[in-house]
């Protein structure tokens, strides 16, 4: 189990689990993790975690939220990472994660590449200022799934065999841009995260009502179909055209 370690000047002053789907980080007494100082927002961030994943997200704090030393907005956490609230730093520790690459239960994440400043001639090269892609084993990007206004999140889909509501009909992903143009991904699991780990991220999550895209890391939100994403996931539908990274792929129903 993932865990992190609460510090102020390099001495330690506590360790939590992360052992539920939603933690939150704040000044407030009711947060999971309460760090009383000024610095510190009330309701200052919170980590969601799906299966082995952990996504931390400031949420419109005052002062921000740090991780490795650069301020963030959203972050896919991974072993090793420091969170930085005030004075305070949280450091990320999943001794399991990178095991956990290579798990047949997570779908295949798309890595894209900038392009080398000189493009080699012939045939499949990508053209000027577009990114590749690569197709490499990945943990998937966690999001909580879009609920209802009021309502209390919900476990993943899968997870719970007893739902009634059917999953939806099989989607894909097809590359119109770059070398890898005209490659079909399929959207199988239930998470599949598209962009540059660290530059630009976002992830498709499949739900019994759909398919939603959010963006999850990076200063340039994702268009589709040429408008820009928000915070909130929005549902895709037949046709949409997606552009991450400068490589644009198209949605679509099998």
């Amino acid at each position: 189990m993932a865990k992190l370690i609460l510090s102020m000047d390099e001495a330690v002053i506590q360790e939590y689990d992360i052992g539920k789907e939603r933690l939150t980080i704040g000044r407030k007494p009711g947060n999971d993790i309460q760090i009383d100082n000024l610095a510190v927002s009330g309701a200052h961030a919170e980590i969601t975690t799906i299966l082995n994943d952990s996504f931390l997200e400031d949420l419109d704090s005052t002062n921000g939220t740090l991780v490795n030393g650069a301020p963030i907005k959203k972050h896919y956490l991974q072993n090793g990472d420091v969170v930085e609230i005030g004075r305070h730093q949280l450091k990320y520790v999943n001794a399991d994660s990178e095991a956990g690459e290579t798990a047949a239960d997570f779908e295949k994440t798309l890595i894209m590449r900038a392009p080398p400043l000189a493009q080699e001639s012939g045939a499949g090269t990508a053209a000027s200022g577009t990114a590749t892609l690569d197709v490499t084993p990945a943990i998937a990007a966690a999001v909580a799934a879009p609920t209802e206004a009021g309502a209390q999140p919900s476990a993943p889909v899968e997870s719970d065999p007893q739902l009634s509501t059917p999953p939806p009909a099989l989607a894909l992903i097809q590359i119109l841009t770059g070398s890898n143009t005209g490659k079909e991904i399929e959207l199988a699991k239930s998470l599949t995260s598209l962009g540059r780990p660290g530059v630009q991220v976002a992830v498709i999550t499949r739900r019994p009502h759909g398919y939603f895209i959010t963006h999850v890391q990076g200063g340039d939100y994702p268009l589709v179909n040429g408008e820009t994403l928000d915070a909130q996931p929005r549902l895709l539908h037949e046709h949409d055209v997606i552009e991450i990274a400068a490589v644009k792929m198209e949605f679509f129903f099998k």
